[in-house]
């Protein structure tokens, strides 16, 4: 009985982990591009974001004040400088978009 506890506790631990890393849900921010950053959070900037991506910054995603990488980017290219709701999941300083609206 013993050592079923410790795994039961283990495996408690394993999943309340998994719990801190990834968090799934709905944010709205923008899509900028990695040069700018939060500077290009802002509906003035999205021709600038749009050159910039073109000439090799990554397109990234910030919302309250932060940055995030996004995981797979073909799927924001649409949206590059526009505001945005993406849902999807948070791993980290990285969103995996599932789905992007205007």
């Amino acid at each position: 009985m013993r050592s079923g506890m410790k795994f039961v506790l283990a495996l408690a631990l394993v999943l309340s982990v998994f719990t801190l890393t990834a968090m799934a849900g709905e944010w709205s921010g923008y899509i900028s591009d990695s040069k700018c950053g939060v500077k290009g959070a802002k509906d003035e900037h999205a021709d600038c974001a749009v050159k910039c991506v073109k000439g090799g910054a990554s397109p990234v995603f910030v919302t309250d004040g932060k940055v995030y990488k996004i995981e797979d980017t073909s799927k924001v290219q649409d949206h590059i400088g526009h505001k945005v709701t993406i849902t999807g999941e948070l791993k980290g300083d990285t969103v995996q978009v599932e789905s992007v609206k205007i």
